[in-house]
């Protein structure tokens, strides 16, 4: 005789309404002011990981990261269960993962599925000029398909173009820079700090004319010194110089395969434009983190674009890209405990003079309380470098007063500072924006050698931190 399944305990349902409407579920913001110094050590764990196990035990982290990076997450989890009970744990995981990761990775997730479907195909010889008329191309639409869109729409050609070349991790070193960072500065579209500045009521095109001259001085500047890097090391490689037809199969000029997803990108950049214009007053409230109608739908639409670009694009466009879901794959899963661990940090940030950083919120303002726009453009700027560069921003925006009008106006400096720190100094390690780790990913599933976390440190230091103390003078005196 047929047994049906045991139905599930009616209690353990009722629990978990319990759960959702107990006013002590609720999500209260986390005093950062009674946190010590000692609740940032998983985040350092999770930055320490990523630099150091790769050199020190590749094939530890390499089958084992994830596994590493959950380690750390529990690491802050268990003693916040402890400390504030478990209600207050769930509801600060669902504010930061719900709220925050999940749409996070589902709009980088469809800008790499989408890209990753365009294939650029031409006979492209990665001289110098050729390398920096790609770059620059990048940095001008990153602005347009966000900064994860521009970087996989172009990589692989980029990789394509060098692969023969004794010395080509430099050239990704500076995609890195430019595409995937100071390219994205000046619509809401290009990288996700201006994008909350835009909920937030700070104008779509703001960005475009108050970071326009900063963007411009600072990439004319890196695409000089790349182009004088890039010519010494070609000067260096006189088989791959003389070699000037390095894909004789392949026709002269570009054509792009795959032009379905040019307009699925579109689409991308419709959704997120929308999303953060119609608002019904439709939200959803679970464990205190409200979910509203337009961020749903927008998530979805971008799931259904990234859906229709794996049925709608050629097979041969993506293994003429080499495309594999590893980069995404591990982004997810890095970014997952850096999103968790990061959770204390912001909290102490917030608190201002009653956190353990309050130190650095002072150096924010002047002895006249005036706000010192230079100190904001480098503390944004650093703290995004190693933190997420969009709560870093939220987090300088609030401190700077939080009034859109106010920041647009009179202190329209101020935002600029702060949002040129967080957009340009994302550019400064492997983890300070999420672009920057795909592009290192497909990167070396390609054959690229690229530095190693504090290798990259170097390039950036070397090249990026002169240019920033320019813009500083020039702009955020």
């Amino acid at each position: 005789m047929h047994q049906s399944r045991p139905r599930r305990p009616r209690a353990a349902l009722l629990a978990i309404v319990l759960c959702l409407a107990t006013p002590a579920a609720m999500a209260a913001e986390l005093d950062g002011a009674r946190l010590g110094f000692a609740w940032a050590i998983p985040f350092i764990g999770v930055l320490l990981s990523i630099a150091i196990l790769p050199l020190a035990a590749p094939q530890l982290w390499h089958h084992h990261f994830g596994k590493i990076t959950a380690a750390w997450s529990l690491a802050f989890v268990l003693p916040y269960a402890a400390m504030d009970g478990l209600g207050a744990t769930a509801a600060q995981l669902v504010h930061v993962l719900v709220g925050e990761y999940v749409p996070f990775i589902i709009l980088i997730g469809s800008l790499f599925v989408i890209a990753g479907g365009v294939y650029l195909r031409g006979n492209l010889h990665g001289s110098p000029a050729t390398n920096t008329v790609l770059l620059a191309a990048g940095t001008g639409i990153a602005s347009i398909t966000g900064t994860t869109g521009a970087a996989m729409l172009l990589v692989r050609a980029v990789i394509r173009a060098n692969d023969e070349r004794i010395h080509n991790a430099h050239v990704m070193v500076f995609f890195i820079f430019l595409v995937a960072n100071i390219g994205g500065s000046l619509t809401p579209l290009g990288d996700p700090p201006l994008f909350l500045g835009f909920l937030k009521g700070v104008g779509f095109f703001w960005p475009t004319v108050h970071l326009l001259a900063p963007m411009l001085m600072l990439s004319v500047i890196v695409l000089a010194a790349f182009y004088a890097i890039d010519s010494h090391f070609y000067a260096r490689d006189a088989a791959f110089k003389a070699r000037r037809d390095p894909t004789p199969d392949t026709p002269k000029g570009l054509s792009i395969e795959g032009g379905v997803n040019i307009w699925l990108l579109l689409g991308v950049m419709v959704a997120v434009l929308a999303s953060g214009i119609w608002k019904p007053g439709i939200s959803w409230n679970l464990l205190g983190t409200e979910v509203p109608l337009q961020g749903i739908l927008r998530d979805i639409v971008l799931v259904g674009l990234a859906w229709a670009s794996l049925r709608l694009t050629p097979a041969s466009c993506r293994e003429a890209n080499a495309f594999t879901w590893g980069p995404i794959l591990e982004v997810a899963k890095l970014f997952a405990g850096i999103f968790v661990t990061i959770v204390p940090v912001i909290a102490m940030l917030k608190a201002g003079d009653k956190g353990a950083f309050s130190g650095l919120v002072q150096l924010a303002s002047r002895p006249d309380g005036s706000p010192a726009n230079g100190a904001y453009f480098w503390l944004t700027g650093v703290l995004s470098s190693f933190l997420d560069n969009a709560p870093t921003y939220l987090v300088f925006f609030n401190m700077a007063g939080g009034d859109p009008d106010t920041l647009m106006g009179p202190l329209a400096t101020t935002l600029a500072a702060i949002s040129a720190g967080a957009v340009f100094m994302g550019a400064n390690t492997y983890i300070g924006n999420a672009p920057n780790f795909m592009v290192k990913a497909v990167a070396e599933e390609n054959g690229v050698r690229m530095p190693s976390f504090f290798g990259y440190m170097v390039w950036s230091c070397a090249i990026l931190i002169p240019c920033f103390l320019l813009v500083t003078v020039v702009f955020f005196r």
